[in-house]
């Protein structure tokens, strides 16, 4: 026989400001995208180079993805053949202190496992 289930007493808010956040972050790749970005405009060719695992299906989703929750925005370049440059927005900007935060822990992570 279980425990009964207590009442949370806790003014819990509409929406958990956490959940929120880390539902800008769903999806692979999408905080890597971010982190390269980070730099500057990158074209779609140049993201595929930075990160060399992600195959261009999924790049193209996470990018129409990141640009609907406007963390990205996308300028058509005049160029032959059409291209178009990424850019993080100030809210996709925002996100590059958590995930800087994210990746010392996985650096702390690697040199456990290499020791």
């Amino acid at each position: 026989m279980g425990l009964p289930v207590r009442k949370n007493n806790a003014s819990i808010p509409p929406t958990c400001p956490l959940s929120e956040s880390m539902a800008l972050l769903r999806g692979a790749w999408a905080p890597n995208v971010i982190w390269y970005l980070s730099a500057g405009p990158r074209r779609f060719g140049e993201l595929r180079h930075d990160i060399p695992r992600i195959s261009a299906r999924v790049l193209s989703a996470r990018l129409r993805e990141l640009e609907s929750r406007s963390l990205v925005t996308r300028r058509a370049l005049d160029s032959s053949p059409p291209s178009a440059e990424y850019a993080l927005t100030e809210l996709g900007r925002e996100l590059l202190p958590a995930i800087q935060a994210l990746a010392n822990v996985g650096e702390k992570v690697m040199a456990r496992r290499a020791s």
